[in-house]
């Protein structure tokens, strides 16, 4: 193996947050007695990853952005809503979702006995370890990071410098990290010094400011890399 550590994020990564937020939003709009079409659909994404990005970039706390995203939305087809109470529905839909992503599973559990696993995310701690934990993922991991517990977020330094602080005889050349996110896990890993692997998702723009160390269609193929 020629790394000894891995850090894993999750959604899109080892879970499948598209299926997980298709069927959190389609409960949450049937709730409101609204239409999830596709067109408000995809103004939902838009507007969440603006917000979601705006977050990384420390423009707003994950407070504002999970409190404020469906009172903002909604807004834009003239409907006021309670937005922390959307949120609260929604979270729970959200809570329930823990989709795997291909066979994640197998391959995290075959990792998990050659090299040191953790995971690093950004996003609410209780969705994430009961998603984790649904998915029996939990016990593959040495350590489990996720934002709101650490006080900062992907792809800031002190997040990693947090991280590190965690792992014992953390050694940065032997340390990789596996993520989908080109601003947060790519940009995060290269600021702190490791190696990265971008888990690319189909279809995805090549972004030429932002160049991964390893690039990966399936999370499978991240055996090539480790193997050499």
């Amino acid at each position: 193996m020629n790394y000894s550590t891995l850090l894993f994020d999750v959604d899109d990564t080892l879970l499948d947050f598209q299926a997980t937020e298709e069927k959190a939003l389609k409960a949450l709009f049937k709730q409101q007695g609204v239409k999830l079409t596709p067109e408000r659909k995809a103004s939902y994404k838009t507007l969440n990853h603006q917000l979601w990005r705006e977050f990384e970039e420390g423009l707003r706390t994950r407070d504002e952005v999970t409190n404020q995203r469906f009172s903002l939305f909604f807004q834009q087809f003239g409907k006021i809503v309670d937005g922390l109470e959307l949120e609260k529905n929604y979270r729970e839909f959200l809570n329930q979702g823990h989709d795997l992503l291909g066979n994640s599973r197998e391959i995290i559990a075959d990792l998990s006995k050659k090299a040191d696993l953790y995971i690093v995310t950004n996003g609410v701690s209780k969705t994430q370890y009961q998603r984790l934990g649904d998915a029996r993922l939990t016990d593959y991991f040495k350590g489990i990071f996720v934002s709101e517990d650490t006080g900062y977020q992907k792809p800031m330094t002190e997040y990693f410098d947090y991280v590190f602080a965690r792992i014992k005889n953390f050694d940065p050349q032997e340390t990789l990290i596996i993520g989908d996110s080109l601003t947060s896990d790519i940009k995060g890993g290269q600021q702190s010094g490791i190696d990265q692997v971008w888990l690319q998702p189909e279809g995805a723009k090549e972004d030429l400011f932002i160049q991964p160390t390893y690039k990966i269609r399936r999370l499978e193929e991240i055996y090539s890399i480790l193997e050499g």
